[in-house]
Protein backbone atom coordinates (compact mmCIF):
# COMPACT_ATOMS: atom_id res chain seq x y z
CA UNK A 1 0.00 0.00 0.00
CA UNK A 2 1.36 3.43 -0.83
CA UNK A 3 -0.22 7.02 -0.66
CA UNK A 4 -2.41 8.53 -3.15
CA UNK A 5 0.61 11.36 -3.86
CA UNK A 6 3.30 7.84 -4.63
CA UNK A 7 5.05 8.69 -7.74
CA UNK A 8 6.83 5.24 -8.82
CA UNK A 9 11.16 6.45 -8.98
CA UNK A 10 9.96 10.51 -7.80
CA UNK A 11 13.12 11.21 -5.75
CA UNK A 12 11.99 13.11 -3.25
CA UNK A 13 8.84 11.82 -2.06
CA UNK A 14 8.12 14.11 0.96
CA UNK A 15 7.62 17.50 -1.88
CA UNK A 16 5.78 16.20 -5.11
CA UNK A 17 5.17 18.17 -7.57
CA UNK A 18 3.56 16.94 -11.12
CA UNK A 19 5.78 18.36 -13.53
CA UNK A 20 9.52 17.01 -13.12
CA UNK A 21 11.81 15.44 -15.73
CA UNK A 22 13.85 12.42 -14.68
CA UNK A 23 18.16 13.02 -15.76
CA UNK A 24 19.55 9.58 -14.84
CA UNK A 25 20.56 7.18 -17.30
CA UNK A 26 23.66 7.52 -19.96
CA UNK A 27 25.52 10.12 -19.44
CA UNK A 28 29.15 10.71 -21.15
CA UNK A 29 31.93 10.37 -18.94
CA UNK A 30 35.83 11.33 -18.01
CA UNK A 31 38.38 11.00 -16.06
CA UNK A 32 40.53 13.67 -15.14
CA UNK A 33 43.38 12.42 -12.78
CA UNK A 34 45.67 15.19 -13.22
CA UNK A 35 42.86 17.97 -12.48
CA UNK A 36 42.94 19.65 -15.90
CA UNK A 37 40.01 19.76 -16.74
CA UNK A 38 38.64 23.36 -15.60
CA UNK A 39 42.04 25.11 -16.90
CA UNK A 40 41.14 23.30 -20.20
CA UNK A 41 37.25 24.26 -19.94
CA UNK A 42 35.98 20.91 -20.26
CA UNK A 43 32.52 21.92 -19.42
CA UNK A 44 32.32 23.85 -22.46
CA UNK A 45 32.29 20.95 -24.20
CA UNK A 46 33.32 17.11 -22.95
CA UNK A 47 35.71 15.45 -25.15
CA UNK A 48 36.57 11.99 -25.22
CA UNK A 49 34.19 10.72 -23.05
CA UNK A 50 32.98 7.27 -22.38
CA UNK A 51 29.77 6.66 -20.92
CA UNK A 52 28.56 5.87 -17.45
CA UNK A 53 24.87 5.34 -16.14
CA UNK A 54 23.84 7.56 -13.37
CA UNK A 55 23.09 7.38 -10.84
CA UNK A 56 25.49 4.34 -10.11
CA UNK A 57 29.36 5.51 -9.69
CA UNK A 58 32.29 4.22 -11.57
CA UNK A 59 33.15 2.13 -8.84
CA UNK A 60 29.97 -0.08 -9.72
CA UNK A 61 29.39 -2.49 -12.05
CA UNK A 62 25.90 -1.21 -12.31
CA UNK A 63 27.97 1.91 -13.77
CA UNK A 64 28.75 0.44 -16.52
CA UNK A 65 32.61 1.01 -15.75
CA UNK A 66 33.47 -0.88 -12.69
CA UNK A 67 37.05 0.43 -11.93
CA UNK A 68 37.52 0.66 -8.06
CA UNK A 69 40.83 2.57 -8.04
CA UNK A 70 40.33 6.24 -6.91
CA UNK A 71 40.25 8.97 -9.01
CA UNK A 72 39.97 12.36 -7.23
CA UNK A 73 38.49 14.30 -10.75
CA UNK A 74 35.39 13.17 -12.38
CA UNK A 75 33.37 14.52 -15.48
CA UNK A 76 29.53 14.44 -16.39
CA UNK A 77 27.93 15.49 -19.32
CA UNK A 78 24.34 15.21 -20.50
CA UNK A 79 22.32 16.85 -22.83
CA UNK A 80 18.72 17.92 -22.39
CA UNK A 81 15.93 19.79 -23.98
CA UNK A 82 13.39 21.48 -21.86
CA UNK A 83 9.64 19.99 -22.47
CA UNK A 84 7.28 22.63 -24.57
CA UNK A 85 4.73 22.72 -22.34
CA UNK A 86 7.10 23.90 -19.43
CA UNK A 87 8.33 27.00 -21.70
CA UNK A 88 8.23 30.16 -19.67
CA UNK A 89 8.31 28.26 -15.90
CA UNK A 90 11.39 28.33 -13.64
CA UNK A 91 13.44 25.66 -13.99
CA UNK A 92 15.10 24.07 -11.30
CA UNK A 93 18.13 21.11 -11.20
CA UNK A 94 17.99 19.05 -8.28
CA UNK A 95 20.55 16.55 -7.24
CA UNK A 96 19.51 14.16 -4.69
CA UNK A 97 23.53 13.53 -3.60
CA UNK A 98 27.28 14.20 -5.33
CA UNK A 99 30.44 12.69 -3.34
CA UNK A 100 32.10 15.04 -2.40
CA UNK A 101 32.47 18.13 -4.10
CA UNK A 102 29.99 19.39 -7.32
CA UNK A 103 30.34 21.68 -9.69
CA UNK A 104 28.12 22.46 -12.38
CA UNK A 105 28.16 24.39 -15.68
CA UNK A 106 25.09 24.76 -18.02
CA UNK A 107 25.91 25.55 -21.66
CA UNK A 108 29.33 26.63 -20.68
CA UNK A 109 28.14 28.63 -17.57
CA UNK A 110 29.19 28.32 -14.34
CA UNK A 111 25.68 27.62 -12.20
CA UNK A 112 27.19 26.72 -9.21
CA UNK A 113 29.02 24.34 -6.04
CA UNK A 114 28.00 22.05 -3.67
CA UNK A 115 30.19 20.28 -1.02
CA UNK A 116 28.87 17.31 1.46
CA UNK A 117 28.34 14.22 -0.21
CA UNK A 118 25.20 12.94 1.81
CA UNK A 119 22.81 16.00 0.94
CA UNK A 120 20.77 17.32 -1.36
CA UNK A 121 21.29 20.27 -3.37
CA UNK A 122 19.48 22.37 -6.49
CA UNK A 123 20.48 25.30 -8.37
CA UNK A 124 17.55 27.72 -10.68
CA UNK A 125 19.15 27.22 -14.07
CA UNK A 126 16.59 29.21 -15.85
CA UNK A 127 18.44 32.06 -17.10
CA UNK A 128 21.70 29.53 -18.10
CA UNK A 129 18.78 27.63 -20.99
CA UNK A 130 18.91 28.21 -24.40
CA UNK A 131 15.71 29.67 -25.61
CA UNK A 132 13.05 28.13 -28.15
CA UNK A 133 11.03 25.22 -28.21
CA UNK A 134 13.21 22.07 -27.99
CA UNK A 135 16.53 23.39 -27.93
CA UNK A 136 19.44 21.54 -27.02
CA UNK A 137 20.96 22.28 -23.25
CA UNK A 138 25.09 20.93 -22.22
CA UNK A 139 24.27 19.92 -18.57
CA UNK A 140 28.38 19.66 -17.18
CA UNK A 141 29.26 18.55 -13.64
CA UNK A 142 32.56 18.16 -12.72
CA UNK A 143 33.10 16.02 -8.99
CA UNK A 144 36.07 16.16 -6.65
CA UNK A 145 36.87 13.39 -4.32
CA UNK A 146 39.51 12.76 -1.99
CA UNK A 147 41.13 10.46 0.90
CA UNK A 148 41.28 13.47 3.10
CA UNK A 149 39.38 11.92 6.21
CA UNK A 150 38.28 15.27 7.70
CA UNK A 151 35.87 15.06 4.77
CA UNK A 152 31.99 12.87 6.59
CA UNK A 153 32.40 9.79 4.76
CA UNK A 154 31.11 7.03 6.87
CA UNK A 155 32.22 3.83 5.93
CA UNK A 156 33.83 5.03 2.59
CA UNK A 157 37.72 3.66 2.79
CA UNK A 158 40.66 6.44 2.57
CA UNK A 159 43.83 4.69 1.29
CA UNK A 160 43.87 2.52 -1.66
CA UNK A 161 42.53 -0.92 -0.39
CA UNK A 162 39.49 -1.83 1.50
CA UNK A 163 40.56 -3.13 5.65
CA UNK A 164 38.38 -3.89 8.67
CA UNK A 165 35.25 -2.60 8.11
CA UNK A 166 35.64 0.19 5.58
CA UNK A 167 34.90 -0.69 1.94
CA UNK A 168 35.26 1.01 -1.46
CA UNK A 169 34.76 4.56 -1.93
CA UNK A 170 31.82 6.28 -3.98
CA UNK A 171 33.03 9.22 -6.16
CA UNK A 172 30.82 11.18 -8.03
CA UNK A 173 26.76 10.80 -8.60
CA UNK A 174 25.10 8.13 -6.35
CA UNK A 175 21.89 9.64 -6.16
CA UNK A 176 19.29 10.84 -8.77
CA UNK A 177 19.68 13.50 -10.81
CA UNK A 178 16.55 15.66 -11.90
CA UNK A 179 14.48 18.82 -13.18
CA UNK A 180 11.53 20.43 -11.99
CA UNK A 181 9.72 23.03 -13.72
CA UNK A 182 7.78 25.88 -11.02
CA UNK A 183 6.11 29.20 -11.53
CA UNK A 184 8.65 32.24 -10.13
CA UNK A 185 6.64 32.66 -7.28
CA UNK A 186 6.66 29.21 -5.33
CA UNK A 187 6.84 26.86 -2.36
CA UNK A 188 10.34 26.17 -1.64
CA UNK A 189 10.45 24.08 1.36
CA UNK A 190 7.75 23.26 4.64
CA UNK A 191 8.96 22.32 7.82
CA UNK A 192 6.08 19.86 9.05
CA UNK A 193 5.62 19.16 13.22
CA UNK A 194 2.81 17.38 14.48
CA UNK A 195 1.63 17.21 17.82
CA UNK A 196 0.14 14.38 19.34
CA UNK A 197 -0.64 15.96 22.97
CA UNK A 198 -2.84 19.07 21.06
CA UNK A 199 -3.65 16.83 18.26
CA UNK A 200 -2.07 19.30 15.95
CA UNK A 201 0.06 20.18 13.08
CA UNK A 202 2.38 23.22 12.63
CA UNK A 203 3.06 24.18 8.63
CA UNK A 204 6.36 26.29 8.44
CA UNK A 205 6.62 27.38 5.15
CA UNK A 206 9.26 29.15 3.04
CA UNK A 207 7.99 31.07 -0.41
CA UNK A 208 10.27 32.03 -3.20
CA UNK A 209 9.97 34.35 -5.57
CA UNK A 210 8.93 38.31 -5.39
CA UNK A 211 6.05 38.86 -3.05
CA UNK A 212 5.97 42.72 -3.52
CA UNK A 213 2.27 43.88 -3.93
CA UNK A 214 0.92 40.03 -4.51
CA UNK A 215 -1.91 38.95 -2.91
CA UNK A 216 -1.45 35.49 -2.52
CA UNK A 217 -2.79 32.91 -0.17
CA UNK A 218 -1.28 29.24 0.89
CA UNK A 219 -3.75 26.35 1.06
CA UNK A 220 -3.29 23.10 3.22
CA UNK A 221 -5.91 20.66 2.85
CA UNK A 222 -4.96 17.39 5.01
CA UNK A 223 -6.80 14.02 3.87
CA UNK A 224 -6.65 10.77 5.98
CA UNK A 225 -7.71 7.82 3.43
CA UNK A 226 -8.68 9.90 0.93
CA UNK A 227 -11.58 11.60 3.42
CA UNK A 228 -10.69 15.31 3.71
CA UNK A 229 -10.36 16.48 7.60
CA UNK A 230 -9.18 19.98 7.67
CA UNK A 231 -8.31 22.78 5.35
CA UNK A 232 -6.39 25.95 6.50
CA UNK A 233 -5.78 29.18 4.25
CA UNK A 234 -3.47 32.03 5.40
CA UNK A 235 -1.97 34.82 3.30
CA UNK A 236 1.23 35.07 2.10
CA UNK A 237 2.79 38.66 3.53
CA UNK A 238 6.14 37.61 3.52
CA UNK A 239 8.19 34.46 2.46
CA UNK A 240 8.37 32.92 5.85
CA UNK A 241 5.11 31.89 7.76
CA UNK A 242 3.50 29.29 9.74
CA UNK A 243 0.11 28.28 10.05
CA UNK A 244 -1.68 25.48 13.16
CA UNK A 245 -4.19 23.14 12.60
CA UNK A 246 -6.16 21.30 14.74
CA UNK A 247 -6.19 17.54 13.44
CA UNK A 248 -9.82 16.69 15.76
CA UNK A 249 -12.57 15.24 13.47
CA UNK A 250 -15.32 13.77 13.91
CA UNK A 251 -15.18 11.19 10.98
CA UNK A 252 -12.41 9.11 12.87
CA UNK A 253 -13.51 7.13 15.92
CA UNK A 254 -10.54 7.84 18.11
CA UNK A 255 -10.86 11.95 16.43
CA UNK A 256 -7.36 11.74 15.52
CA UNK A 257 -5.15 9.11 13.90
CA UNK A 258 -1.64 8.12 15.58
CA UNK A 259 1.31 6.79 13.62
CA UNK A 260 2.75 3.62 14.82
CA UNK A 261 4.69 0.62 13.47
CA UNK A 262 1.42 -1.46 14.24
CA UNK A 263 -0.82 1.22 12.94
CA UNK A 264 1.45 3.18 10.47
CA UNK A 265 -1.51 6.04 9.65
CA UNK A 266 -0.14 8.60 7.46
CA UNK A 267 -2.10 12.01 6.89
CA UNK A 268 -1.58 13.36 3.00
CA UNK A 269 -1.59 17.46 2.73
CA UNK A 270 -1.96 19.39 0.00
CA UNK A 271 0.24 22.57 -0.25
CA UNK A 272 -1.73 24.92 -3.21
CA UNK A 273 -0.17 28.90 -3.59
CA UNK A 274 -3.06 31.01 -5.35
CA UNK A 275 -3.03 33.98 -7.04
CA UNK A 276 -6.97 34.54 -6.58
CA UNK A 277 -8.65 31.60 -9.14
CA UNK A 278 -4.82 31.23 -10.30
CA UNK A 279 -3.22 28.15 -8.96
CA UNK A 280 0.65 29.59 -9.08
CA UNK A 281 1.67 25.96 -7.57
CA UNK A 282 0.31 23.07 -6.10
CA UNK A 283 2.53 20.48 -3.63
CA UNK A 284 1.88 16.97 -2.38
CA UNK A 285 3.00 15.61 1.29
CA UNK A 286 2.69 13.61 3.97
CA UNK A 287 2.80 13.54 8.05
CA UNK A 288 2.71 10.99 11.04
CA UNK A 289 1.00 12.50 13.91
CA UNK A 290 3.53 10.54 16.39
CA UNK A 291 5.64 11.79 19.45
CA UNK A 292 8.94 10.60 20.71
CA UNK A 293 9.70 11.41 24.16
CA UNK A 294 12.36 9.95 27.32
CA UNK A 295 10.31 9.53 31.15
CA UNK A 296 11.88 7.41 33.64
CA UNK A 297 14.83 5.53 31.58
CA UNK A 298 12.28 4.61 28.84
CA UNK A 299 11.67 5.74 25.33
CA UNK A 300 8.20 6.21 24.95
CA UNK A 301 6.36 6.64 21.56
CA UNK A 302 3.07 7.97 21.95
CA UNK A 303 3.66 8.29 25.36
CA UNK A 304 3.57 4.86 25.91
CA UNK A 305 6.87 2.67 26.05
CA UNK A 306 8.22 1.00 22.98
CA UNK A 307 10.90 -1.62 23.06
CA UNK A 308 13.42 -1.07 20.05
CA UNK A 309 14.60 -4.12 18.36
CA UNK A 310 16.30 -3.04 15.69
CA UNK A 311 18.99 -4.06 13.19
CA UNK A 312 21.74 -2.12 11.50
CA UNK A 313 21.39 -1.67 8.28
CA UNK A 314 24.61 0.31 5.87
CA UNK A 315 22.63 0.19 2.86
CA UNK A 316 25.29 -1.13 0.43
CA UNK A 317 24.66 -3.59 -2.61
CA UNK A 318 27.12 -6.10 -4.37
CA UNK A 319 26.47 -4.05 -7.83
CA UNK A 320 25.22 -0.69 -6.80
CA UNK A 321 27.29 -0.10 -3.32
CA UNK A 322 25.64 2.72 -1.66
CA UNK A 323 23.24 3.60 -4.20
CA UNK A 324 19.78 1.46 -3.96
CA UNK A 325 19.56 -0.64 -7.39
CA UNK A 326 15.62 0.01 -7.61
CA UNK A 327 12.70 0.96 -5.35
CA UNK A 328 12.18 -2.63 -5.39
CA UNK A 329 15.33 -3.43 -3.69
CA UNK A 330 14.68 -1.00 -1.04
CA UNK A 331 11.38 -2.62 -0.42
CA UNK A 332 13.05 -6.29 -0.34
CA UNK A 333 15.07 -5.01 2.48
CA UNK A 334 12.48 -3.32 4.25
CA UNK A 335 10.12 -6.59 4.24
CA UNK A 336 13.07 -9.02 5.27
CA UNK A 337 13.66 -6.82 8.38
CA UNK A 338 10.30 -7.07 9.35
CA UNK A 339 10.09 -10.75 8.56
CA UNK A 340 13.08 -11.27 11.21
CA UNK A 341 10.35 -9.57 13.86
CA UNK A 342 12.36 -6.51 13.88
CA UNK A 343 10.78 -3.18 14.19
CA UNK A 344 13.47 -0.59 13.18
CA UNK A 345 16.84 0.17 11.58
CA UNK A 346 19.73 2.12 12.73
CA UNK A 347 21.05 3.24 9.33
CA UNK A 348 24.23 3.06 9.92
CA UNK A 349 26.94 5.37 9.00
CA UNK A 350 24.97 6.42 5.49
CA UNK A 351 22.72 9.20 4.37
CA UNK A 352 19.57 6.86 2.96
CA UNK A 353 17.79 7.50 -0.16
CA UNK A 354 14.32 9.70 0.39
CA UNK A 355 12.61 6.69 -1.13
CA UNK A 356 13.73 4.18 1.65
CA UNK A 357 13.02 6.66 4.73
CA UNK A 358 9.22 6.83 2.85
CA UNK A 359 8.98 3.39 2.59
CA UNK A 360 9.49 2.95 6.70
CA UNK A 361 7.10 5.80 6.87
CA UNK A 362 3.97 3.89 5.47
CA UNK A 363 5.10 0.40 6.51
CA UNK A 364 6.13 1.59 10.43
CA UNK A 365 9.69 0.98 10.27
CA UNK A 366 11.37 3.06 12.89
CA UNK A 367 14.61 4.75 12.27
CA UNK A 368 18.01 6.10 13.86
CA UNK A 369 19.15 8.71 11.32
CA UNK A 370 23.15 8.35 11.48
CA UNK A 371 25.72 10.90 10.32
CA UNK A 372 28.75 10.04 7.86
CA UNK A 373 31.67 10.17 10.49
CA UNK A 374 34.74 11.87 10.11
CA UNK A 375 38.15 10.36 10.85
CA UNK A 376 39.83 13.81 12.47
CA UNK A 377 39.34 16.04 14.55
CA UNK A 378 40.54 20.01 13.59
CA UNK A 379 38.66 22.89 12.69
CA UNK A 380 38.16 21.56 8.92
CA UNK A 381 36.60 18.76 10.11
CA UNK A 382 34.43 20.46 12.65
CA UNK A 383 33.16 22.91 9.87
CA UNK A 384 32.92 20.35 6.91
CA UNK A 385 30.93 18.06 10.00
CA UNK A 386 28.50 20.66 11.14
CA UNK A 387 27.41 22.30 7.83
CA UNK A 388 26.44 19.24 6.41
CA UNK A 389 24.80 17.41 9.29
CA UNK A 390 22.56 20.46 10.15
CA UNK A 391 21.35 19.98 5.94
CA UNK A 392 20.61 16.45 7.05
CA UNK A 393 18.44 17.21 10.07
CA UNK A 394 16.60 19.97 7.67
CA UNK A 395 16.38 17.48 4.74
CA UNK A 396 14.92 14.41 7.09
CA UNK A 397 13.17 16.28 9.39
CA UNK A 398 9.28 15.54 8.48
CA UNK A 399 9.84 11.70 8.30
CA UNK A 400 7.97 10.03 10.92
CA UNK A 401 9.58 7.00 10.70
CA UNK A 402 13.10 8.82 11.90
CA UNK A 403 12.36 8.86 15.53
CA UNK A 404 16.11 9.60 16.57
CA UNK A 405 19.38 11.73 15.75
CA UNK A 406 22.76 9.59 15.69
CA UNK A 407 25.37 12.69 14.27
CA UNK A 408 28.57 10.53 16.18
CA UNK A 409 29.17 6.77 15.99
CA UNK A 410 32.08 5.17 18.38
CA UNK A 411 34.34 8.17 18.87
CA UNK A 412 34.89 8.42 14.85
CA UNK A 413 36.48 11.96 14.31
CA UNK A 414 36.48 12.49 18.03
CA UNK A 415 39.07 10.11 18.69
CA UNK A 416 40.29 11.75 22.14
CA UNK A 417 36.80 12.60 23.36
CA UNK A 418 37.11 10.47 26.54
CA UNK A 419 39.04 13.05 27.78
CA UNK A 420 39.65 16.53 25.49
CA UNK A 421 37.25 19.10 26.43
CA UNK A 422 37.46 20.66 23.01
CA UNK A 423 36.55 17.50 21.24
CA UNK A 424 33.62 17.21 24.37
CA UNK A 425 32.57 20.96 23.50
CA UNK A 426 32.08 19.87 19.55
CA UNK A 427 29.51 16.89 20.53
CA UNK A 428 27.68 19.51 23.14
CA UNK A 429 27.53 22.14 20.28
CA UNK A 430 26.43 19.18 17.53
CA UNK A 431 23.71 18.14 20.70
CA UNK A 432 22.31 21.85 21.07
CA UNK A 433 22.58 22.96 17.29
CA UNK A 434 20.44 19.44 16.34
CA UNK A 435 17.78 20.26 19.30
CA UNK A 436 17.46 24.03 18.02
CA UNK A 437 16.38 22.43 14.81
CA UNK A 438 14.54 19.37 16.47
CA UNK A 439 13.57 19.89 20.05
CA UNK A 440 10.99 16.93 19.05
CA UNK A 441 13.63 13.75 18.73
CA UNK A 442 16.46 12.49 20.95
CA UNK A 443 19.38 12.56 19.90
CA UNK A 444 22.45 9.94 20.89
CA UNK A 445 25.91 12.05 20.79
CA UNK A 446 28.35 8.94 20.56
CA UNK A 447 26.30 6.09 19.67
CA UNK A 448 28.99 3.21 21.81
CA UNK A 449 30.61 4.55 24.41
CA UNK A 450 31.85 7.86 25.82
CA UNK A 451 28.64 10.01 26.33
CA UNK A 452 28.68 13.43 26.56
CA UNK A 453 25.07 15.13 26.71
CA UNK A 454 23.06 12.09 24.78
CA UNK A 455 19.92 11.41 25.38
CA UNK A 456 20.43 7.91 25.16
CA UNK A 457 23.14 5.80 26.59
CA UNK A 458 24.08 2.93 23.68
CA UNK A 459 26.42 0.61 24.12
CA UNK A 460 28.24 -1.43 21.83
CA UNK A 461 28.93 -5.23 23.03
CA UNK A 462 30.00 -8.22 21.15
CA UNK A 463 30.51 -10.50 23.89
CA UNK A 464 29.37 -14.12 22.59
CA UNK A 465 28.30 -15.74 25.47
CA UNK A 466 25.02 -14.93 27.32
CA UNK A 467 25.77 -15.83 30.57
CA UNK A 468 28.27 -13.38 30.34
CA UNK A 469 27.21 -10.84 29.11
CA UNK A 470 24.05 -10.98 32.08
CA UNK A 471 27.22 -10.62 34.75
CA UNK A 472 28.75 -7.96 33.21
CA UNK A 473 25.03 -5.69 33.01
CA UNK A 474 24.18 -7.33 36.20
CA UNK A 475 24.95 -3.95 38.04
CA UNK A 476 24.00 -0.90 36.11
CA UNK A 477 25.33 1.69 38.52
CA UNK A 478 28.57 -0.17 37.91
CA UNK A 479 28.13 0.49 34.24
CA UNK A 480 26.60 3.93 33.78
CA UNK A 481 29.06 5.27 36.85
CA UNK A 482 32.34 4.26 34.65
CA UNK A 483 32.49 1.81 37.42
CA UNK A 484 33.78 -0.90 35.46
CA UNK A 485 33.95 -0.71 31.44
CA UNK A 486 31.98 -3.07 28.34
CA UNK A 487 33.77 -4.55 26.34
CA UNK A 488 36.12 -4.16 28.98
CA UNK A 489 37.73 -1.64 27.43
CA UNK A 490 35.85 1.06 27.16
CA UNK A 491 33.45 3.06 29.36
CA UNK A 492 29.90 4.72 29.16
CA UNK A 493 30.44 7.89 29.98
CA UNK A 494 33.34 10.74 28.86
CA UNK A 495 35.24 12.13 31.76
CA UNK A 496 33.10 15.16 33.58
CA UNK A 497 30.06 13.95 32.46
CA UNK A 498 27.41 12.27 34.98
CA UNK A 499 24.56 9.49 33.90
CA UNK A 500 21.19 11.22 34.44
CA UNK A 501 18.89 8.47 34.36
CA UNK A 502 18.98 8.01 30.27
CA UNK A 503 17.64 5.24 29.45
CA UNK A 504 19.96 2.81 27.97
CA UNK A 505 20.35 0.30 24.70
CA UNK A 506 23.06 -1.93 23.64
CA UNK A 507 23.15 -0.55 20.10
CA UNK A 508 25.43 -3.06 18.07
CA UNK A 509 25.83 -6.89 19.76
CA UNK A 510 25.82 -10.18 17.94
CA UNK A 511 27.92 -9.85 14.35
CA UNK A 512 27.66 -13.55 14.28
CA UNK A 513 29.30 -15.75 10.91
CA UNK A 514 29.81 -18.57 9.60
CA UNK A 515 32.97 -20.68 9.28
CA UNK A 516 32.41 -21.47 5.73
CA UNK A 517 32.55 -17.59 5.01
CA UNK A 518 35.63 -15.28 3.51
CA UNK A 519 35.80 -12.07 5.38
CA UNK A 520 35.39 -11.68 8.82
CA UNK A 521 32.51 -11.42 11.67
CA UNK A 522 32.90 -10.80 15.05
CA UNK A 523 34.10 -13.22 17.74
CA UNK A 524 34.68 -17.20 16.61
CA UNK A 525 32.75 -17.88 13.61
CA UNK A 526 30.39 -21.03 14.15
CA UNK A 527 30.21 -23.57 12.25
CA UNK A 528 26.29 -24.78 11.94
CA UNK A 529 22.95 -23.04 11.50
CA UNK A 530 22.00 -24.69 14.65
CA UNK A 531 25.16 -23.14 16.74
CA UNK A 532 24.67 -19.45 15.09
CA UNK A 533 20.86 -19.83 16.27
CA UNK A 534 22.08 -20.71 19.97
CA UNK A 535 24.52 -18.02 20.30
CA UNK A 536 21.93 -15.65 18.58
CA UNK A 537 19.52 -17.02 21.11
CA UNK A 538 21.73 -16.61 24.22
CA UNK A 539 22.86 -12.96 23.65
CA UNK A 540 19.57 -11.80 23.07
CA UNK A 541 17.67 -12.93 25.37
CA UNK A 542 20.20 -12.27 27.58
CA UNK A 543 19.45 -8.13 26.42
CA UNK A 544 16.06 -8.73 27.09
CA UNK A 545 16.37 -10.18 30.56
CA UNK A 546 18.15 -7.24 31.68
CA UNK A 547 15.53 -5.06 32.72
CA UNK A 548 17.14 -1.50 32.56
CA UNK A 549 18.20 -2.14 28.87
CA UNK A 550 15.32 -0.53 26.92
CA UNK A 551 16.31 -2.67 23.63
CA UNK A 552 18.64 -3.21 21.39
CA UNK A 553 20.07 -3.03 17.78
CA UNK A 554 21.54 -6.46 16.63
CA UNK A 555 24.63 -6.13 13.71
CA UNK A 556 23.45 -6.53 10.62
CA UNK A 557 21.10 -6.96 7.38
CA UNK A 558 23.52 -8.39 5.22
CA UNK A 559 26.81 -8.83 4.68
CA UNK A 560 28.89 -5.85 3.32
CA UNK A 561 31.97 -6.59 0.50
CA UNK A 562 34.96 -8.52 3.40
CA UNK A 563 32.35 -8.12 6.32
CA UNK A 564 29.81 -11.37 6.00
CA UNK A 565 27.96 -10.92 9.85
CA UNK A 566 24.56 -9.92 7.98
CA UNK A 567 21.91 -12.42 8.48
CA UNK A 568 21.85 -11.75 4.61
CA UNK A 569 24.01 -12.29 2.08
CA UNK A 570 25.74 -9.48 0.01
CA UNK A 571 22.81 -10.45 -2.47
CA UNK A 572 20.36 -10.70 -0.32
CA UNK A 573 20.11 -14.43 0.31
CA UNK A 574 18.82 -15.33 3.77
CA UNK A 575 21.35 -17.82 5.40
CA UNK A 576 18.79 -19.49 7.47
CA UNK A 577 14.97 -19.78 7.98
CA UNK A 578 14.25 -15.94 8.89
CA UNK A 579 10.79 -17.23 10.58
CA UNK A 580 13.74 -18.63 13.39
CA UNK A 581 15.25 -15.43 13.77
CA UNK A 582 11.94 -13.71 14.37
CA UNK A 583 10.65 -15.83 16.90
CA UNK A 584 13.83 -15.66 19.36
CA UNK A 585 12.85 -11.95 18.82
CA UNK A 586 9.64 -11.73 20.12
CA UNK A 587 9.83 -14.24 22.28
Amino acid sequence: MSLASYRKEYPRPQFVREAWHNLNGEWDFRFDDKNTGEYEQWYSKLEGARKIRVPFVYETAASGIGETGFHSHVWYQRIFTVPAEQAGKQVILHFQAVDYVAKVWVNGQFVGCHEGGYTAFSFDITRYLTAGDGAENRLVVKAEDSFDSTQPRGKQRWKGESFGCWYVQTTGIWQSVWLEFVHSRHLEAVKITPDLDTRSVRFDYCVGGDLAGQQLYLTASVTLDGALIKESRILVDRSSLSASVDLLSDTQEWKVASWSPEHPKLYEVAFTLGDGETVLDEVQSYFGLRKISIQKGKVLLNNTPIYQRLILDQGYWPETHLTPPSEEAILADIDYILAMGYNGVRKHQKIEDPRFLYWCDVKGVLVWSEMAATYEFNDLAVDRFTREWLDIVRQQYNHPSIITWVPFNESWGIPAVFVDRRQQQFTEAIYHLTKAIDPCRPVIVNDGWEHTVSDIITLHDYEESGAEFLKRYADKDAITGNEISHMNWKYAMAQGYAYRGQPVMISEFGGIAFKSEEGWGYGEQVGSEEAFLTRFRSITEAIKATPYICGYCYTQVSDVQQEVNGLLTEDRQPKLPLERIKAINLE
